[in-house]
């Protein structure tokens, strides 16, 4: 699993045809949120759906992890001085509403899909089983990947990363909410901070980046899997997954694989 060679994405440019076999979008629960302070905005879902199944369209295998950030945020104050574990278990079920809602979205536009969650709520999703998960995107289905890992002190970036190397997925699509990439400080904070179009897994561990956790990172650079970081706009699925170079790349070259 690395970058793909020049010469491919030449091609895919030329032709407009996907550089990726299977791809692991992670979408952060904030981009569910569009204008609002917390919650979710149909419309901005529903656009994210529009990208999501005109690119599984393009031949793509699409694996899908939302976060909960859009929920949690409005449930801060009631989380505050919560177990640890009690608040993970809380986030977790809150990306399995953020699931379902974007699984409405893309069945109202004709995609198959299923919702796996790492919690058991067999009532509105499926049980997490690994070949169960390959077998639906190998028959064309959008899997979206609910609950994390299923348990309390991993972040939904290191369910990501997992999910990502269990399904096999060439890389990880990290759509981001209100930045265009990898920056070397918080732009937010300061708007000198110098934009990173390419960096090695390390180099993120070591600095300090806050691109996912070290977990997740640790786990994609053991695994030598590359990491695409870009801004959620319309359109920019599209480019990345036929090798428009747009955001940022992580990866490992190959003379510190290990």
């Amino acid at each position: 699993m690395t970058v793909q060679p020049e010469e491919v994405v030449a091609e895919a440019k030329r032709s407009g045809s996907p550089v990726f076999r299977r791809i692991l979008l992670k979408l952060s629960g904030e981009s569910l949120m569009g204008d609002q302070e917390y919650g979710m905005d149909r419309a901005t879902i529903d656009a994210i759906a529009e990208e999501i199944v005109d690119v599984q369209a393009s031949g793509v295998e699409t694996g899908i992890v939302v976060g909960a950030g859009n929920i949690y945020r409005g449930m801060s104050a009631a989380a505050e001085g919560m177990d640890r574990a009690t608040a993970d278990y809380s986030g977790m079920l809150a990306t399995v509403l953020n699931s379902l809602a974007l699984q409405d979205a893309l069945e109202d536009r004709g995609a198959d899909t299923r919702v796996l969650s790492a919690l058991e709520v067999k009532e509105v999703a499926e049980p997490y089983i690994r070949r169960r998960a390959i077998r639906h995107l190998e028959k064309g289905r959008i899997v979206i990947f609910a609950a994390g890992t299923g348990n309390p002190f991993f972040t939904t970036d290191t369910a990501a990363a997992l999910r990502a190397l269990e399904i096999n997925a060439d890389a990880i699509l990290m759509a981001k909410h209100g930045t265009a990439g990898v920056y070397g400080n918080d732009p937010r904070v300061d708007p000198d901070a110098e934009f990173l179009p390419e960096l090695t897994h390390r180099e993120a561990i070591e600095r300090g980046l806050k691109v996912m956790d070290t977990t997740a990172l640790s786990l994609c650079m053991d695994n030598n899997l590359p990491i695409y970081v870009f801004a959620l706009a319309d359109g920019n699925i599209r480019r990345v997954i036929t090798g428009e170079r747009i955001g940022t790349i992580i990866s490992t070259p190959a003379k510190e694989e290990r």
